[in-house]
């Protein structure tokens, strides 16, 4: 693992290669204006979905975390409701009755698009708050370890690593193991044999994201999860041309949401055995 993470360091990183560029692109003021704005954005939807789980991410909690690695400069709107998502019905799937009966090893979660580690800190909050054991395995062509600019709110302090800037966070990235490469690469040397719950975030093209599930499908039972980001027409088309082709195979129950024009999901629920699993309760998915 260590010499592949230093082939991909070479290929992408070093002098000049830096993904986010080699400057600040902008002041920490900028950084928070679009923090207050974004967090003035209203879903409804979500809002729903978050109460009927029963589990919610403390709100100030979530925000200074997104502050930090969710607000960036970029064209479209911002949007961190996925946290929200992610920790409410991890939440909800620990605590359910189904996964109490199942689960008496320790929890595996596995990630696809690490990013600036917003999703992983916001996962392994909630197996903290749920006081199971458990890790998140995620993955990314972005080191951990490697100084640079990540055109975020940080930045004028320098360029950091993503260990750096997760400092904040310490019990939580005590949960996640940081790997460096491509899915296609890494994944056939991880050696996970379960894993409960997945998040796929990485490359968003049809190959890849099928790629990805097959991995996660082969290591899973009836009543596990799969998380999909940015099931987005028009935007990530392959994304929505994978989902629907994992639809179509059967083994699955797809829900899908809409956020906002810009920003889709799908919660895939694993089913018993040819049978639909029946809907957790609470739950408004479907």
């Amino acid at each position: 693992m260590k010499n592949l993470a230093k082939r991909v360091k070479r290929k992408f990183f070093g002098p000049g290669k830096d993904p986010f560029g080699n400057a600040p692109r902008g002041e920490p003021a900028d950084y928070l204006q679009l923090f207050l704005e974004a967090k003035g954005y209203s879903f409804p939807e979500i809002d729903v979905l978050e109460q009927s789980a029963g589990h919610a991410a403390e709100p100030d909690w979530l925000n200074e975390l997104a502050l930090h690695t969710q607000v960036v400069m970029k064209r479209s709107k911002l949007n961190w409701q996925h946290g929200r998502l992610l920790y409410s019905f991890l939440s909800q799937f620990i605590r359910s009755d189904a996964s109490r009966e199942r689960f008496g090893e320790a929890f595996t979660i596995f990630e696809t698009g690490t990013a600036r580690g917003f999703s992983s800190i916001c996962m392994a909050k909630a197996l903290i708050d749920a006081e199971v054991p458990g890790s998140i395995v995620t993955l990314d062509t972005l080191p951990h370890d490697y100084p640079m600019f990540w055109n975020c709110i940080d930045d004028h302090e320098g360029k950091k690593s993503r260990q750096n800037l997760l400092s904040q966070w310490p019990a939580e990235t005590a949960r996640i193991i940081f790997l460096q490469g491509t899915s296609r690469t890494v994944m056939p040397r991880l050696g996970l044999a379960r894993i409960q719950f997945a998040f796929l975030d990485a490359q968003h093209t049809l190959g890849d994201v099928l790629t990805e599930y097959r991995y996660v499908r082969d290591r899973q039972l009836p009543g596990d999860i799969i998380f999909f980001d940015d099931v987005t027409p028009g935007h990530f088309d392959g994304v929505v041309d994978a989902v629907q082709s994992i639809e179509s195979e059967g083994l699955y129950n797809i829900s899908r949401l809409e956020a906002s024009p810009e920003r889709g999901y799908a919660l895939a629920v694993r089913r018993l055995r040819g049978h639909d699993v029946p809907p957790q309760k609470g739950s408004s998915w479907g």
